[in-house]
């Protein structure tokens, strides 16, 4: 049974490293780590527990919006996959861990990404590759809203339903970041009549995130529409615009650590 208090705190702690690095490093974006943090540690850390996935082994993770790779190295810390040497090396020149997640340089990372529109083509190329030596693995890609601007992703999900993926889960991290440019509309028709199972959550309850993640269909690839607050989790972020590519100073940083506690 799951335990969302005692999660909280182990993702409090979580938060506070992201913050941390982010401010060391002068680097990151904050606020779209935040908004994908509750779904990144079901995937590696609460998921694993209740059901088959094994991300270290036999499954796939692609992180496609990859400028939230504070999340990501901060849930590979908690899963142990990396040490925390990414929280002072964060940004640096010599560093592995960048503002975008590098496969040739860190565990646990199975593609490079950051190029918005490149992770979903990525996954559909995996699934085709690995059906052809007969494995059995799923593929759970992550996007962001405003990655839909891009038509490879359109492209993407004609081929996945076309291809009948039962093995292709993506998630889509509607933190509503592209509604000032761009309104995606009722995006939850437009997966269904693209030919996916759609399922929508919120993207913070570990109860609906889990249980939306061990969907599967036979013949058809799923959707999960994750609705999230950017920047979930620190108040002075939570859908600030102003903050999406800004970095705290240090007494900022601090107190907001220290609300966290």
């Amino acid at each position: 049974m799951m335990n969302q208090s005692h999660d909280s705190e182990r993702l409090n702690v979580m938060r506070s490293k992201i913050l941390t690095a982010a401010t060391k490093g002068q680097e990151g974006h904050i606020p779209s780590s935040l908004s994908i943090l509750d779904i990144l540690y079901c995937l590696y850390i609460v998921l694993p527990k209740i059901s088959r996935v094994n991300l270290q082994k036999n499954d796939i993770f692609i992180l496609s919006k990859g400028h939230a790779s504070l999340a990501l190295y901060a849930v590979l810390e908690e899963a142990k996959i990396i040490d925390d040497t990414w929280i002072d090396t964060f940004g640096s020149f010599s560093s592995k861990f960048g503002g975008h997640p590098d496969r040739n340089k860190i565990s646990g990372v199975a593609a490079s990404t950051g190029s918005l529109g490149h992770g979903l083509p990525f996954s559909i190329g995996k699934v085709l590759a690995n059906r052809l030596i007969n494995r059995e693995f799923s593929i759970f890609c992550l996007i962001g809203d405003g990655e839909l601007n891009e038509g490879s992703n359109w492209e993407s999900l004609l081929l996945a339903a076309h291809y009948k993926m039962h093995e292709l889960t993506l998630i889509i991290d509607l933190n509503h970041s592209t509604d000032r440019a761009l309104s995606l509309g009722d995006i939850e028709s437009k997966f269904r009549a693209f030919g996916f199972h759609v399922e929508t959550i919120n993207g913070h309850s570990h109860a609906e995130i889990t249980k939306s993640l061990q969907t599967k269909k036979r013949n058809c690839p799923t959707a999960i529409i994750a609705e999230t607050i950017k920047g979930y989790g620190v108040p002075a972020m939570e859908n600030n615009p102003a903050w999406h590519h800004a970095i705290p100073t240090p007494d900022q940083t601090l107190e907001m650590i220290r609300m966290l506690r």
